[in-house]
This record gives structure tokens, sequence and C-alpha cells, in this order.
């Protein structure tokens, strides 16, 4: 019971110690020492601000250092992996798979046209991305930083020195600085000390298995994207703080903004991330941990940034019909109705609260179906079909649902993912403090409802902000609400693990954190905070320093080269016996590099966000599926095909199990039973026809009327389409 009362006195404890219990790395909320009788600034005053000047002088040089050490690092990793200076340009772009040639692709195009406005023309009026069909590419994809990137290059006086591939593989490096500074920056916020940012820094680097990819996927919309998302996390945790001036607070709010909309204007999944942070805001609002205010403005920020990006993507039909502005506006509309809210005994706060979340959820509901069915939006069905199926609502023969369900990025999180964070403390640590700063979360929120006088409530708070102070709490949320997301979705463990290392660190140099330890054990003086707070960080970097930089060393010194000779045998022939005009048809991943490296036009392409590109991917795809060759030959003139690329890798493809692999997916669409031994389910029939990629390699009549075979390798087939009157 004594430690219990000890726990309870520690969240509820005011501060009232002066500098050995402040922060002491940085300026903080300082007051005015003054002698009471003249007036005049005591001499420790001066000597504790010129101290915290150098801290912070020092802590900013590690910072930039850090961030930039780490540009270099992954820069390097790339080099070494591809000796991407010494291999052809065609390689360079084979490269950039899938998705990500795609994207590279329109900032080749802008540096190769004859003026930006015949660049941005030929993309707002695109007929090469999807044949028979002309999209605007800025309102379906996120390419503006393509589009700037090729518009700097153009204007600046670099051509002559750096190749236009250089150029933007050293601006996405480069916002690997800025990634790890944002990171570095946060963690010291929390804890009030720069060995905490260090700390997360180099928790980032060694652990980057888990917390980047950028080395071997630069285009992805995620490595322009996350960074700017770090930023507004750090601002968010300024934003956060008590005292802040008005000034100061003006300018916060204006950071949020523009690295809101920064991250929301370069990556397609931006609303669902915001969605979750949304939620957190709400959560924390509900139990009084959060000032209001804040949390209004940061609800409007979303909506102006996510707003401003539709009308820059031409009205992009998903951003209007996205949960997040639903779910803001319901917020915004719920707390005007309950203006109370916040008033009551504990059970009548309950009540409240439930009603509250009621409330918001069937008004988001209501909001999203309404606009949905004004604009007669489907452009995300396919991630709430995928999401049904995932999470057991019923099993689903819908292609695009199991398309994402049987690929190992959008499956559960590995639990080999938490043995290599184990190898450098990360997730030790970070359970250790989770379950600490949970502990404190779930007393401060009762001890918030339950006392509801208006006269205490600004006494409250600052009782509140002394172990669990608003910036924490909100990055509390926030690690286990995205933490969630990694558990479910493989793909999206980069928004947590990086999350992670500032969690940790801020635990690690927390002074709260280790007040709150040593008083349960009855050891507490302002000492031995003091020296925990510093010894235990600085042992675990000596510790990660001595296990992890041998490797480091080592990884940095590993040379490799890029080989895939099929693929450019494929891509040459393509360039020199195919005109310009021709048409391309084959899987999604191996378009976006024909488009890239060849220019030719594509039937289908990687950028799934679009319901008529999934049905038509789909008919595409029947190339490997059990159909009779006029079926086939019809659907792809459909499309204007030329030309059709077939993949052995995918026509007998053993990656994923039975069930899984696509010409499975296609069958069971198709309702076909699938090759091999295994159970069908009873409603599926034998198809009248034989796989069709198998079929078409005997060349037999009634394939060769269609389709004659003019290029071929141990990897790919291309055959060409006969033009029938």
């Amino acid at each position: 019971m004594n430690k219990v009362a000890d726990i309870m006195t520690t969240v509820r404890q005011r501060r009232v110690g002066k500098g050995t219990e402040a922060a002491e790395d940085q300026p903080s909320e300082e007051k005015n020492v003054k002698n009471e009788e003249g007036g005049k600034i005591l001499p420790g005053y001066t000597g504790r601000k010129l101290w915290n000047i150098f801290s912070v002088t020092v802590g900013g040089i590690v910072a930039i250092s850090v961030g930039l050490l780490t540009s270099v690092y992954v820069a390097t990793l790339h080099e070494n992996d591809l000796w991407f200076s010494n291999i052809k340009e065609v390689e360079r772009e084979i490269s950039f798979r899938t998705e990500c040639g795609l994207y590279y692709s329109y900032y080749k195009q802008m540096i190769q046209a004859a003026s930006i406005q015949q660049g941005l023309h030929g993309l707002v009026y695109d007929n090469k991305t999807e044949s028979v069909r002309t999209i605007n590419i800025l309102e379906r994809m996120n390419v503006y930083q393509e589009v700037f990137l090729s518009i700097l290059y153009r204007i600046l006086p670099i051509q002559q020195y750096l190749e236009p591939v250089y150029f933007y593989i050293y601006t996405l490096f480069g916002l690997q600085a800025v990634y790890v500074i944002a990171l570095y920056v946060t963690s010291w916020l929390l804890s009030g000390t720069w060995l905490s940012g260090l700390l997360a820094a180099c928790w980032y680097i060694t652990n980057r298995v888990d917390t980047t990819r950028v080395e071997f996927t630069i285009p992805l919309r995620e490595n322009w994207a996350l960074p700017f998302f770090a930023v507004q996390i750090a601002a968010i945790t300024y934003l956060l703080r008590t005292h802040l001036q008005p000034v100061q607070e003006k300018m916060t709010l204006l950071a949020v903004f523009i690295s809101t909309f920064l991250f929301s204007l370069t990556w397609q999944f931006n609303q669902f991330m915001m969605l979750i942070q949304a939620l957190a805001l709400f959560i924390l609002d509900c139990f009084d941990m959060l000032p209001t205010a804040k949390v209004m403005w940061l609800y409007i920020i979303q909506i102006s940034g996510l707003l401003l990006v539709c009308v820059l993507q031409f009205f992009n039909s998903m951003i209007l019909g996205s949960l997040l502005l639903s779910f803001n506006a319901s917020v915004l509309i719920a707390r005007t109705i309950q203006k109370n809210l916040k008033k009551g005994t504990l059970l009548n706060r309950l009540g409240k609260l439930i009603l509250h979340v009621l409330l918001v959820m069937w008004l988001t509901f209501l909001i999203n179906k309404f606009i949905k069915k004004i604009l007669h939006l489907e452009s995300d069905e396919h991630i709430f079909k995928f999401l049904k199926a995932k999470f057991g609502f019923g099993a689903t023969r819908d292609f695009d649902a199991n398309l994402y369900l049987c690929e190992e990025a959008f499956g559960l999180l590995p639990l080999n993912t938490f043995s290599r964070l184990s190898d450098t403390l990360l997730f030790y640590v970070y359970v250790f403090v989770l379950f600490l700063v949970t502990v404190a979360a779930v007393i401060v929120a009762f001890q918030n409802l339950s006392d509801s006088n208006q006269v205490q409530f600004m006494e409250k708070m600052e009782e509140c902000t002394i172990t669990l102070k608003p910036d924490a709490a909100y990055n509390f949320i926030h690690t286990v609400l995205f933490g969630c997301l990694a558990f479910s979705t493989m793909r999206m463990k980069y928004l947590w693990t990086s999350h992670m290392c500032v969690f940790a660190s801020f635990g690690l140099c927390s002074t709260e954190v280790w007040k709150l330890i040593l008083k349960c054990i009855h050891l507490y003086t302002p000492q031995r905070t003091r020296m925990m707070k510093y010894s235990i960080p600085i042992i675990t970097l000596l510790y990660i320093s001595y296990k992890f930089w041998p490797g480091i060393m080592d990884e940095l010194s590993e040379l490799r080269e890029f080989y895939d000779p099929d693929t450019v045998e494929l891509m040459n022939w393509i360039k020199s016996n195919t005109p310009n005009t021709a048409v391309f048809a084959g899987s999604m991943q191996l378009l976006a590099g024909v488009k890239l490296c060849t220019g030719r036009t594509l039937t289908n392409h990687p950028h799934y966000e679009d319901k008529n590109l999934r049905e038509r991917t789909k008919q595409i795809y029947q190339i490997y599926a059990k159909r009779s060759p006029e079926d086939v030959y019809r659907i792809l003139r459909s499309f204007g095909t030329d030309y059709v690329i077939l993949e052995d890798s995918i026509c007998y493809e053993r990656r994923h199990s039975r069930g899984c692999r696509l010409r499975d997916l296609l069958d069971i669409a198709n309702g076909h039973i699938m090759d091999g031994l295994g159970e069908n389910e009873p409603d599926l029939k034998p198809s009248l026809y034989p796989r069709f990629c198998e079929e078409i390699k005997k060349n037999l009549p009634s394939y060769t009327v269609h389709f004659t075979r003019v290029f071929q390798n141990k990897t790919f087939h291309v055959y060409k389409l006969a033009k029938h009157k």
C-alpha cells in the first residue's frame, strides 16, 4: 500500500524544487529570478542562462552532425549495394522497382520536356500511363515533389556537375537528415536533455532494418512523407508545452500546419495516418489530458492542410471522401453541442463521455456516407474490403482484397522484428517506459475524471503536467496507436519503430520517470535522480557503440553490384524494336519499369487507388488465368494493347503458398478450381480452358492466330497482338 501511495503522491505532487528538479539542458519555462529588494538579477540566474545557451548550442551541433552522418550512411549503403555510380542508366532506372519506377518516371518526364509548361501539360493531360484514357497525374498521384525537384534542377546551374538522378536521390537522402534531426529534437523536448536525442538517433541508425528502407526504395512516397511527419510531431510536442508565449504559440502552429501540409502532399495514405493522430488527440481530450483549445487548433490544421492538398490535386475524390475530414468535422460539431462535457461527478462525466463518443461515431458515419453518396466516391473501397477480410469479418473472393492479404508487407508484424529490436536494448527499454507511463496515464485520467471542480481546474492541470505532461501524454498515445497499426500491418512499422526510438530514449532520460522509479523503491533524492538520468543513457550509448560499431563498419565496406541481365535485355529490346506509340500489357510492377526505361504506353500500373484501374488490372491479369485465347485477345485489344509481356516468375510462381499465388487469386475470382494438391471451396468448378500463360508457349494455331512471339529470354516472353479487321 505504501508503494501505491508513493506513486499517487508522485503523480499529484507539485513542482516546488528549483534548479535540481528542472530540465537542465534546454531553456525551460523560466521565471525571472530577481532579488526582492533591489530587483536585480541574481548571479546564479546569469550562470544558469549561460549554461543553457552553451548546452543548446552543443545539442544543436550534435543534432545536425548526427543527421548529416545518417544521410551519408544510407547514401553509402545504396552506392555499395548497387555500385550505382558505375552502372548504366537503364540499370539505374531498373533499380527503382515497382511503383518507385513509376514515380521517378514523372521526374524524368519533366526533366526531358521542352519546357516546364509542356512538362506540366503532359502531366495534367497524360495519355501514356493508362492506354485509351487521358488522366491527370497531379490529381491521381502524389507527385508534386517530383515536379518541384525537376523545376529546381532546371533552374539551378548544376546540370554540368550533377546528373538528374543524383539530384533526386541526394534530395531523398538529405531528407533522412531532416528525419533524424526531428526525432532527436522531439526526444530532447520531452526529456529536457539532448543526450536523449542522441540516444534516439543512435537507436534509429542501429535498428535501420526496421526503421527505414530508404536505401533500396528511394522514390517511395513514405520516404518523402515521414521526415515531414516527424517534424510535425516535434512541432506538436513543443506546442503542447505549458506557458508558451503567444508569439511562440503562433509560430509553432504555423510549423505544424506547414509540416502537416507537406506530409499530406507527398503521400496518398496521409489521411489514414492523420486519422490515427486525430484519434490520439480525441482520446486525450476526452480524458482532459490536453488543453482543449490547442486540440481544436490541431483538428482545424489537419482539415485545412488536407483541403489545401485536395485543391492542389484537382479535388481528388479519395481526399474528399476521407474518414479524417468526416471525423474531425464530427468532433468539432459534437464539442459545440456538448459544451459542459468536463463538468460533473465521475459517473456523470463517464455518461457524458460515452454519449460524446457515440455522437462522434454516428456523425462521422453519417457525414462520410453523405459525401460519398453525393460525389459517387469509390476510390478507397478496396482498403475497407481488405480491412474487413483481414480482421475476420467474413472471407472474401474479391481479387483486390486478396491481392493485399497475400502480400507479406500487409500481413502481421513478424515476431523476429522484436528480437532484432531487443538486440539494441530498444525494445526492452521501450516496454519498460511504456509500462510506467501507462500506469501514470491511467492514474492521471482517473483523477481528471474524478476531480471536476471548476475552481480547481487550473491547479489540476498543473498537477497532471508533473508526471505526465501534455507533450508526453500525446507521444504516449501516439506510440500506442501506431504500435497497434504496425502489429496489424507490417508495412506501417516504419511509422512506429522510429517513434519507439524517441519514446524509449525520452523515458531513459526523463527526470519524472526516474523520480517515480526511485520513489517506488524509497531511494529518491534529487541527486540520485540526476545521476540515473545521465549515467544510464551514457552506459546504453557505450553498449550500443561497442556492440554495433564493428558491424556498421563491415556493412559500409561490403561491396555488391546491380545484376539483372534479363530485365536489362528486355528494356533494350523494347527501345530498339518497338515504335514509341506501342502499348504494353503485363504485370503492374514490370510495367512501371517499362514506362521509366522506354517511355512506352501502359495498360496498367502499380498506383492502385482508382476503381477503374483496379478493374482494368484484374482484366489484364487474365493472361495468367485459365481463359481462352479469344477471350484474352479481346480483353487486351479493348485496352489498345500491341504487346503483352508474360513473366515465368508469375506464371510458375512458387514464392507464395497455394491460395495466394496470383494465378490462384484469379482462379478463385473466376470461380475455377486452383492448381495443385489441396482443398477447394465446393462451388469452384474446373475451367474449360488451360492456363493461358502456359498454353501460349506451345504455339498452337488457336494462339498463333492472335499472338506472335517476338522476344524471349530466361524470364520474359513478349508477344505481339495481331490486328484483325
